[in-house]
C-alpha cells in the first residue's frame, strides 16, 4: 500500500490479502461458525469411536455455557447418553451429518430450568435402545424461556421423541420419525410455536399439545405434516391421534397435513377458543376433526377431511361443550367401520354438534349413517344449520326431537341422493318421523325453511 495526496491507495496485492477473509467467511460458513465458537473437537470429543463420550461431552456442553460461544457438532456419530444441559446452551451441527447416538439411560439429554436453549442441525437417534423410564423422551427439557430447535431430526426412540414442559419458544422445520409413544409432547406450554416439522410413525401420537389443569395455553400448531400415527396403548381415543389437545385454551391449529391416524387427525379435548383452520385430514381411523367434553369456544373452518369413520363432531355438551362455528369444511369418503365396536349413533357420521353452534356452508358427500346429525336426546340447544350441502347420505340431517331438546334453525340447504329420508326427527338412535321436507314441523323447537331435496 502507498500514499499518494495523503490518502491511501491499494495495490491488488493488499486487496486481495484484504478480502481474503471475508471470501473464505462468505464461501465455508462451517468454517465460518467454528470461528464464531468453538468445535466439540476442541474438547477431546470424536466422532471415531462407539465407545461412550458422555462425560466429556457434558463438559464441552458446560464450559461452552460458561464461556457464553457457540458449540460447533463436526459430521459424525458421537455416543452419548444422560446428559444434563446446562441452563443456557447454543449447540449446532449439520443437518442429517452431526449425530447424536443414544447409548441408554432414561434420556439422551435433559434440560432444568433453562434460559436459553437452541438446538440446529443436529440428529438425535434413539437406536431403538430401551429406556430406563419408558415414559421418558431421547430430548427432555423442562422449564426453558427461551427455546429454539431447528433443523433436527430426532428418532428410532423406542419412547418419546420431543418432551417439553412449560417452554416458550419455537419448535420449527424438524423430522421426527420412528418414535415408539409421541413425537412432540408439550404440557404447560407459556409462548410456544409448533410449524413446519415431519413427524411420522408413532405410537401414540404425533403432537401433544396438554396442560396440567384447563387454562389458556396459546401454542400455534402450524404447518406441520404428520402422518403414521398408531394406538399402540389402545383405547378409544386418548391415543392414536396426529394433532391432540388436552385442556389447552387458546391452541392454534392451521394448515397441517394429517393422514394415516389411528384415530383422529386433530383431536381437541376440554380445549376452549380452539381454531382448527386449512388443515388437510385424510384417512382418520376415528373422527377425523373432534372438540369434545368441557370446551367452550371452538372455530372449525375450511377443512378437508377425506376418508374417516366420522367427519367432524362438536360435542359433550352434557359435559359444558358448547359454543363454536362449522363452516366451509369439505367432508366426504366416511365408513360405517371403526378401530373399535362403537355404540349408539355409530360411525358414518358426516357432521354432528350439540350446543350454541352454526353450521354453515359445508359440503357433505358419501356419510352412509348421517350427512349431519344435530343434537342427541335432550342435549340440543341454539342450532343452525344453514346453506350446506349434503349428497349420497343415510339420513341427509338426523335432529333429536326427544322432550327437552332445545332449538334448531334447519334452512336453505341442498340435500341429495339420501337413502333414508332428507331431514327426519329422531328419539335417540331412532327414526320417529317421515321425511321433513315441505312438511309441518313436528316439534315447536324446530324451524324449517327453504331446504331443497332431489
Amino acid at each position: 500500500m502507498t500514499l499518494a495526496g495523503g490518502r491511501a491507495m491499494l495495490n491488488r496485492r493488499s486487496l486481495l490479502k484484504a478480502t481474503a477473509g471475508l471470501a473464505v467467511s462468505a464461501l465455508c460458513p462451517i468454517t465460518g461458525l467454528a470461528q464464531s465458537g468453538r468445535s466439540i473437537t476442541e474438547f477431546g470429543v470424536s466422532p471415531e469411536t462407539e465407545n461412550s463420550q458422555s462425560r466429556a461431552f457434558a463438559t464441552a456442553l458446560h464450559r461452552a455455557s460458561f464461556d457464553n460461544v457457540p458449540l460447533h457438532l463436526p459430521p459424525g456419530r458421537y455416543h452419548v447418553g444422560q446428559i444434563a444441559l446446562p441452563r443456557n446452551l447454543h449447540l449446532t451441527g449439520i443437518a442429517g451429518m452431526s449425530e447424536l447416538v443414544f447409548t441408554g439411560g432414561s434420556y439422551l439429554a435433559d434440560g432444568r430450568d433453562m434460559q436459553r436453549l437452541t438446538l440446529d442441525g443436529v440428529t438425535f437417534d434413539g437406536a431403538q435402545l430401551p429406556f430406563d423410564d419408558p415414559s421418558g423422551a431421547l430430548l427432555n427439557l423442562d422449564g426453558v424461556k427461551q427455546l429454539s430447535v431447528t433443523n433436527c431430526t430426532i428418532r428410532d426412540s423406542s419412547a418419546g421423541g420431543l418432551y417439553l414442559k412449560r417452554a416458550a419458544g419455537r419448535v420449527s422445520g424438524n423430522s421426527i420419525v420412528q418414535i415408539g409413544d409421541v413425537g412432540i409432547f408439550s404440557r404447560d406450554a407459556e409462548g410456544l410455536d409448533i410449524d413446519d416439522n415431519r413427524v411420522s410413525h408413532c405410537g401414540n401420537g404425533g403432537i401433544l399439545v396438554h396442560r396440567s389443569s384447563p387454562g389458556s395455553d396459546g401454542s400455534r400448531v402450524n404447518g406441520n405434516r404428520v402422518s403414521h400415527i398408531r394406538a399402540d396403548l389402545g383405547g378409544t381415543g386418548p391415543f392414536g391421534n396426529g394433532i391432540n389437545v388436552y385442556r389447552a385454551g387458546d391452541v392454534a391449529i392451521e394448515g397441517n397435513h394429517v393422514s394415516d391416524c389411528a384415530f383422529s387427525a386433530i383431536r381437541s379435548n376440554g380445549g376452549s377458543n380452539l381454531s382448527v383452520a386449512g388443515n388437510h385430514c385424510l384417512r382418520s381411523g376415528e373422527t377425523a376433526i373432534y372438540s369434545e367434553f368441557s370446551f367452550e369456544g371452538a372455530v372449525i373452518s375450511d377443512n378437508i377431511v377425506d376418508g374417516a369413520a366420522n367427519g367432524i363432531s362438536i360435542v359433550n355438551f352434557n359435559e359444558g361443550g358448547r359454543l363454536a362455528t362449522c363452516s366451509g369444511n369439505l367432508v366426504r369418503n366416511l365408513s360405517l367401520d371403526g378401530p373399535y365396536q362403537p355404540g349408539d349413533p355409530g360411525f358414518g357420521l358426516g357432521i354432528t354438534v350439540e350446543a350454541d353452534c352454526a353450521v354453515s356452508g359445508n359440503v357433505i358427500e358419501g356419510a352412509p349413517r348421517f350427512g349431519m346429525l344435530l343434537g342427541w336426546g335432550p342435549f340440543l340447544r341454539n342450532v343452525s344449520a344453514t346453506g350446506n350441502v349434503i349428497r349420497r347420505a343415510g339420513t341427509g340431517i338426523a335432529v333429536s326431537v326427544v322432550e327437552g331438546a332445545g332449538k334448531a334453525v334447519i334452512g336453505g340447504n341442498v340435500i341429495s341422493d339420501t337413502k333414508d329420508g332428507a331431514i327426519r326427527g329422531y328419539r335417540w338412535a331412532e327414526a320417529v318421523t317421515d321425511d321433513l321436507i315441505g312438511q309441518p314441523t313436528p316439534a315447536p323447537h324446530l324451524v324449517l325453511s327453504g331446504n331443497s331435496a332431489g
